[in-house]
């Protein structure tokens, strides 16, 4: 049993978890310990950040090896107040499904006892039952234990939430983790942090390359193709799990903005460029004043002469074919009057669950009546898109439709055409396609070059190839509703 002082009173800490790195992975020593954690946050330069930070990305080696720029990333919030820090970081050692909270007592450092934040902790693992406390996730683990040195440095005092999470991520996993978290910490005081390093074991330049598809990634604060581009195993973090799920949370809790704050690999320390492993800082934020910006910006997509009640009606299908199938009803048969929603038009049914894509399919040109597109694709998006599992019935209060109506592809020879906000692109190359709608730009606000090469990725090809004369690039404009 401990006893440690938090705002002047003593807290009784019966659960400790004792730290399991120390003297190997860093000083054993309290003294040394503070003494290079400080020479490297005094090494680190502070960047300028416009705007609320709401989480971090560390990374989780020896300090030897990535004490430098783990400093990078905790410089910013030196001296800063948060009542909690959730932590997430990989389990390395110890396979299991979901996650593993530490959800009482404290983690223990040479530097002393951090408390573990118990009611929040108890209020998001009653967000999802995959949230538990499994002792042997945490006892040998290092990517949360290296954090906490460090947290102990730059911040007052705080609570701790530390998450190990599965060593065989998914989408869906994450995307339950990150909704526990978000809604738990919501219009609290609270840091998040992902632990992770990058590629392991490759030659100095195929690590630079790898690791730049996840920086540009967190450049661009686009969790989906990070996602995308991990599970592909065309980029690597042992973490990318916990990246994931922080760039969720971090984006459900109003973040919109990502920055690399630093990047090297272990052939930077030691000289050995043979066999490397690769390290960033970063930090996701809520830039000042992007709301009203947005605001002010222009509307996604164009009219396309549906009105009102005819939109009402393609969301009522929709939603009926979704929440009829999962229930195990019929399918009504839709009486449609309209002439418009008998047209032959391409379209495509988005569907979101609290902020976050849950499936996506359509038509790219017309197959057959507006109305009859729509009930088929909000089938498909619902239980046959491969990036997700089927929609179950206790998902159906959280989740939106969205239905994009397209306009006929139009071939172009000169990418200065394309309008972002305006415009969604088509990318054909041999065998190879891909598809981006309109809002996908606006909503991660990409420039015209970073919105092609998102959609050359989307088509399995390489980011530059819509510079090739054999690639042909289509637009297209979309009624979104």
């Amino acid at each position: 049993m401990a006893q440690i002082t938090r705002g002047g009173k003593e807290m009784e800490i019966k659960e400790i978890r004792e730290p399991a790195l120390a003297g190997s992975w860093y000083p054993g020593d309290p003294g040394i310990l503070s003494r290079e954690v400080k020479r490297y946050l005094g090494n680190a330069k502070k960047e300028k950040i416009e705007g609320q930070i709401v989480a971090l990305v560390s990374p989780h080696a020896g300090y030897t090896y990535s004490g430098q720029v783990a400093a990078q990333a905790y410089k910013l919030v030196e001296g800063m107040d948060f009542d909690s820090v959730v932590v997430v970081g990989p389990s390395h050692r110890y396979p299991f499904r979901g996650a593993s909270l530490w959800a009482q007592g404290g983690f223990r450092t040479p530097l002393g006892v951090v408390p573990v934040d118990a009611e929040l902790s108890k209020k998001m693992m009653n967000k999802w039952k995959e949230i538990r406390f499994i002792p042997q996730a945490h006892h040998q683990e290092n990517s949360l234990e290296l954090q906490i040195p460090f947290l102990q440095t730059v911040l007052k005092p705080f609570k701790l939430v530390p998450i190990a999470m599965e060593p065989d991520w998914s989408w869906e996993t994450c995307q339950y983790l990150a909704s526990a978290i978000s809604e738990t910490v919501k219009g609290k005081n609270v840091l998040l942090v992902a632990s992770t390093d990058l590629s392991h074991f490759h030659t100095y330049q195929v690590a630079v390359d790898l690791d730049r598809i996840v920086l540009n990634h967190i450049e661009r604060f686009d969790v989906e193709g990070l996602n995308r581009d991990l599970k592909s195993n065309r980029a690597e973090a042992c973490g990318g799990g916990p990246v994931v799920t922080i760039m969720l949370a971090a984006k459900a809790l109003g973040a919109n903005k990502g920055q690399v704050l630093k990047y090297l690999n272990s052939g930077d320390v030691t000289g050995d460029r043979s066999r490397v492993v690769g390290y960033a800082a970063g930090v996701f934020y809520k830039a000042a004043g992007e709301k009203e910006k947005m605001k002010e910006g222009k509307k996604v997509g164009v009219d396309l002469g549906l009105n009102e009640e005819e939109k009402k009606t393609l969301h009522h299908i929709a939603k009926t074919v979704i929440e009829n199938k999962v229930k195990g009803k019929p399918v009504p048969d839709f009486k449609i009057e309209s002439l418009v929603l008998k047209e032959n038009r391409g379209a495509f049914v988005t569907i979101h669950k609290k902020g976050q894509l849950r499936g996506c399919i359509g038509y790219i040109e017309g197959h057959g009546p507006l109305h009859h597109t729509i009930q088929e694709m909000a089938d498909a998006a619902a239980f046959r898109d491969p990036r997700f599992s089927p929609v179950k019935e206790k998902e159906l209060p959280e989740l939106e439709v969205e239905i994009s109506v397209l306009t006929p592809l139009q071939r172009i020879k000169d990418v200065n055409e394309i309008q972002v906000g305006t415009h969604g692109i088509y990318i054909k190359k041999g065998w190879y396609s891909g598809l981006l709608l309109p809002q996908v730009a606006t909503e991660y606000r990409w420039d015209r070059q970073t919105f092609l090469e998102h959609t050359c990725q989307k088509a399995g090809l390489p980011s530059a190839a819509w510079k090739e004369k054999d690639t042909e690039i289509y637009i297209f404009s979309a009624d979104i509703f």
